[in-house]
């Protein structure tokens, strides 16, 4: 076992690999840290890399890395700092997106990447946004899913003050819910909220992990296994660094002035996705404001699609991203 799962998977995608794909892990000395990356494939058409949100880790990108890496591509998923299997910073309360965007501008370096299309989601996708933007040269392009580009944070003071975000931002607020149970149950419960298509919004006498009990079951295509693979990496990482990036951290996210994408953005929503309900994000979808930005920009809907569109539609999803990558060629 490594990273929380056998070394080797066979490769299931939509037509039946006559091979093993072997995921293999290293831990990169990147910037006075360890950092966990797995990795699949030889690279023969270029480097993929993927870009984990929350409650999630480089796992949560199995099945797209067994498509890319069948596909002739290196894929390569970190474990962000204070995640899974890489070191806590030793200051987490000073998180900071530009500490992500250093990080994975120093594991490109590392791996000898020297552009990499950048495939990310939840809060990822602000990572990779920023870094095409920042650093155009080294960015073959960005499939984001679930999250559009948007210049300036978005307002959620229209939402109850039970919304989940605005909770999980005040100090102290989220460790004392989480801490009435144990990791398993905690990343259960989120992953439960987080897949269905309303909000994640507490009543006034409630907290998020009074939204869900044990009777609640998981979704259709997230097995006990993989709740268990979850549950161990956060058992070694804990809350505090994920609770700080991004939800305590938002405020801090550098704005780019007048930022214009040289690279292709592609974003695929799915419709339920409770994030697609965020005030603002349908209309900055559907308005037109996102090509100001990204002149060669692309959006895909899928309609019966959730939160974590990649685990519950692997097949679609990376239909997409290999459909993707063939019109935009990596360089090597």
């Amino acid at each position: 076992m490594a990273g929380g799962k056998p070394e080797g998977a066979m490769a299931t995608t939509t037509e039946e690999q006559e091979h093993i794909i072997i995921i293999e892990h290293v831990h990169l000395p990147v910037r006075g840290l360890s950092l966990h990356v797995a990795q699949a494939g030889k690279g023969e058409l270029g480097t993929v890399v993927f870009l984990h949100g929350f409650p999630e880790i480089w796992y949560s990108w199995r099945h797209q890395m067994l498509a890319v890496a069948a596909a002739g591509y290196r894929a390569v998923a970190p474990d962000w700092r204070g995640y899974g299997l890489s070191d806590q910073p030793p200051e987490p309360e000073t998180a900071s997106f530009d500490d992500l965007i250093e990080d994975l501008l120093a594991i490109l370096d590392a791996l000898a990447v020297p552009k990499a299309f950048l495939v990310a989601k939840d809060f990822g996708p602000m990572i990779a946004y920023d870094f095409a933007l920042r650093h155009p040269n080294r960015t073959q392009g960005v499939m984001s899913l679930g999250a559009p580009f948007v210049s300036s944070s978005l307002a959620f003071n229209t939402l109850l003050e039970g919304f989940y975000m605005l909770g999980w931002a005040q100090p102290g607020r989220a460790e004392a819910d989480f801490g009435r149970y144990d990791v398993k149950r905690v990343v259960r419960t989120i992953y439960i909220l987080f897949s269905r298509s309303e909000i994640p919004i507490a009543k006034e006498d409630q907290e998020i992990m009074d939204l869900a009990d044990l009777s609640t079951p998981l979704p259709k295509w997230f097995t006990e296994e993989d709740l268990d693979v979850y549950s161990s990496l956060y058992d070694k990482s804990g809350f505090r660094y994920p609770l700080q990036m991004p939800y305590r951290s938002l405020h801090k996210r550098k704005p780019i002035e007048d930022p214009k994408f040289q690279v292709p953005v592609f974003v695929v929503m799915g419709e339920k996705d409770y994030v697609f309900k965020f005030p603002g994000v349908e209309s900055i979808m559907k308005d037109g404001t996102m090509e100001k930005f990204a002149p060669d920009l692309k959006i895909t809907y899928i309609p019966e699609g959730g939160h974590f569109v990649q685990e519950q539609f692997p097949d679609h999803v990376n239909d997409l991203l290999l459909g993707l990558l063939k019109d935009h060629p990596v360089a090597a």
